[in-house]
């Protein structure tokens, strides 16, 4: 599956400096987001749901993917492109079962032997990390800073590809790209922006030199 996978946007409203989810999503839409990722971790289903509709139209618009975090049953009600797992959620297989075979199913790992069994499972994409230090996300320690060598051991052992997440800014982006992801995730870099179409594009353009560094 040909997933772009340079910029990849996850949502979070309390980080959105009192925006709605849906306008930061336009303006990352404006300044070229790849790929939207509807997180709203601290929402009620019902919450991310109607938050999800409108984000589903901005993107379906745009012709740019969108990705449910962990909700498989979100993912389907809205009819979004796949969805995004982690540790504790369904497994690849089920997500495929429930989504169809052209969903796009992605998974998180931290590790080489996580990627691989993620890859093995038939994941289409990973998001690797917590590469930098972060506080969107609660992490276990050996999942935080897994630094950009471990970016380069996980591109030498899969061939799906994958974006680097956590405390990535277009100050740090291109060294994740150089050390071999096809992209960066971000939620701050974004989401906080003043601008979040701009952001968006310095850190597309922070990929790129990554890209051409290697």
């Amino acid at each position: 599956m040909n997933i772009p996978m340079g910029t990849y946007l996850v949502t979070q409203s309390d980080r959105s400096a009192g925006r709605s989810t849906p306008d930061v999503v336009r303006a990352a839409v404006d300044g070229g987001v790849d790929v939207v990722q509807l997180r709203e971790k601290h929402a009620s289903a019902r919450e991310r749901y109607e938050i999800g509709h409108e984000v589903r139209a901005v993107t379906a618009d745009a012709g740019v993917p969108l990705v449910v975090n962990d909700r498989v049953d979100i993912a389907a009600a809205i009819d979004a492109d796949g969805v995004h797992l982690g540790d504790d959620d369904v497994p690849v297989s089920v997500a495929r079962e429930q989504l169809g075979d052209d969903a796009i199913v992605g998974r998180s790992v931290s590790t080489v032997a996580g990627a691989r069994a993620a890859a093995e499972a038939g994941a289409d994409y990973l998001g690797v990390g917590a590469v930098f230090a972060t506080d969107t996300k609660d992490t276990d320690p050996e999942q935080s800073e897994i630094g950009t060598e471990r970016v380069s051991a996980i591109a030498d052992a899969v061939s799906i590809p994958f974006v680097g997440i956590g405390g990535v800014t277009p100050d740090n982006a291109a060294d994740v790209v150089a050390a071999g992801a096809d992209g960066v995730a971000v939620v701050s870099a974004i989401t906080a922006a003043d601008d979040p179409a701009d952001a968006t594009r310095h850190l597309a353009d922070s990929v790129a030199a990554g890209r051409d560094s290697r």
